[in-house]
């Protein structure tokens, strides 16, 4: 499935922001990824984030407090193991980049480039937020691809999105301090009406822009939710020196 989009599915990305592509990855890729992540889980393999180190809505206060050390994200995704490296950089995957970032793409390993185990009882909530609020790069204009490692619904903290909302210009009132959106104010009500949820099922990838905001609600099943995530740049969108978005040596695809 190396085709890549269709002339409408980029013209859906341009006017929502996202677009899906179901079974994307081979059932085997899935299980490799997800093998790779349950030994690093149990191992807690550094590099990785705790809940407790989000701060996000429900994380445990404190690495000490009961769930504090739950595991958020296994980082460095891209160079824990080959199967990571192969599926971040795959022919599906890149032609697809190129279609809507331009013919020369780098993937940004200072961002995103993790794990994503979204576990049962101490998964916090992500508030709707836009990625490229703490990204440092010439123009605003960076993908994400979010592998679906299992099934992803909405009681077990799926993304939700705001579609066209990356087209979108926001006075400061209508975000907080964090640059998240507020949702306790009247001018973001309707916006927020408008959320979906991004359901997937094992294989299927998100390929979503950068200034889209999304969220995710905690995981209520039984099950540890798995993702993969990469973000990706056009070579001529360098990232800013002395920034957090330099901090990494980019991968040349």
């Amino acid at each position: 499935m190396s085709n890549g989009f269709s002339e409408a599915e980029i013209a859906q990305f341009g006017r929502d922001g996202y677009q899906i592509v179901r079974g994307l990855v081979s059932a085997d890729g899935c299980s490799r990824m997800r093998e790779i992540a349950e030994r690093d889980l149990a191992a807690a393999a550094s590099p990785l984030e705790y809940e407790a180190e989000t701060r996000y809505p429900g994380a445990p206060p404190s690495l000490e407090a009961p769930g504090g050390r739950t595991v958020r994200r296994l980082l460095q995704a891209y160079g824990r193991d080959a199967v990571y490296r192969e599926s971040a950089t795959a022919e599906s995957v890149v032609v697809r980049l190129r279609q809507l970032l331009g013919p020369r793409v780098a993937l940004a390993q200072a961002h995103h480039n993790c794990v994503m185990t979204k576990h049962p009882r101490y998964s916090s909530l992500t508030s709707w937020h836009r990625d490229i609020r703490y990204w440092a790069y010439q123009r605003p204009e960076l993908v994400s691809v979010w592998f679906a490692l299992g099934e992803e619904r909405m009681d077990n903290g799926c993304l939700l999105v705001i579609p066209g909302s990356h087209r979108m210009e926001f006075e400061p009132q209508r975000l907080d301090e964090a640059q998240f959106l507020r949702t306790d104010v009247a001018e973001n009500a309707d916006l927020l009406r408008t959320q979906i949820p991004v359901e997937l099922q094992p294989g299927d990838v998100l390929f979503f822009h950068c200034r889209l905001f999304h969220a995710a609600g905690s995981n209520r099943s039984m099950h540890t939710k798995f993702s993969a995530v990469f973000t990706y740049r056009a070579m001529d969108n360098a990232p800013l020196p002395g920034t957090r978005s330099a901090g990494q040596p980019d991968v040349i695809l």
